[in-house]
């Protein structure tokens, strides 16, 4: 078994316990260009978060940006301990300043396409795509994901690495203590379960296979690329 569906079925045997499995099924394809990868670090124990999140719930349906919100655990300190908050979510922020051109962590973050991004707003002009250098395919049926790795056109893909985190809409808290006492605050493109980057073997077409974490409501799965320094290649959501 392969270290990827190691990593899944450990993910998978460690959550069990915690919630309801939500069945469903899904197939996508990667296109011919790069949507843009936008990661949000944010929490509900932070005065300037909330901003950030309406701005990650009006992005829903764009076809040109694929969000994930990272909600991290230093803020739980002031009182509120945000539910979707992980330390793990903490570390990744952490360890992207190797390559995001940030000097610390903070929140709200937002990196575009691995880049610390501070333009962000309404008005908003993306950068024009980017052609891929790796296609995708991308399906699970319940607990069952797997992933396809192509070679696109052009140049020879780089070195890569992928992950994966399960995403969910919809989220509402009503917050009783810390900065944001007394907010009814909602989150969209909420990272439920996260999988480690692994590295890609050499040579393509690759397919990796892997069990999904229990899943406790309806979601979908994003699969990314990264290139060795963790900047994004391909993205792809079911």
């Amino acid at each position: 078994m392969n270290t990827l569906a190691t990593l899944g079925l450990a993910l998978a045997f460690t959550l069990l316990p915690f919630a309801v499995q939500a069945q469903g099924s899904c197939r996508a394809e990667s296109g011919p260009t790069t949507p843009h990868l936008l990661e949000l670090y944010t929490s509900e124990g932070c005065s300037s978060c909330p901003p950030a999140d309406r701005f990650a719930s009006s992005l829903r349906g764009r076809a040109e940006v694929v969000v994930a919100a990272f909600h991290v655990d230093y803020w739980d300190r002031l009182g509120w301990v945000d539910r979707f908050g992980s330390p793990r979510h903490t570390a990744r922020q952490q360890a992207s300043m190797a390559h995001s051109g940030a000097r610390f962590a903070y929140t709200p973050q937002w990196l575009m396409n691995g880049q610390d991004w501070r333009d962000w707003g309404a008005g908003t002009r993306w950068p024009a795509p980017r052609t891929a250098p790796l296609r995708l395919l991308l399906q699970y049926d319940g607990a069952q994901a797997s992933v396809r790795v192509q070679a696109g056109p052009g140049a020879p893909p780089p070195a890569s690495r992928l992950w994966w985190a399960w995403l969910e809409d919809g989220h509402l808290s009503q917050v009783q203590a810390g900065e944001n006492r007394g907010a009814t605050l909602r989150h969209d493109h909420v990272v439920r379960h996260y999988g480690e980057p692994v590295a890609l073997g050499p040579g393509l077409p690759q397919e990796h296979r892997w069990l999904l974490p229990a899943r406790e409501r309806a979601g979908r799965l994003l699969v990314v690329l990264a290139d060795a320094r963790g900047l994004p290649l391909q993205a792809l959501t079911c």
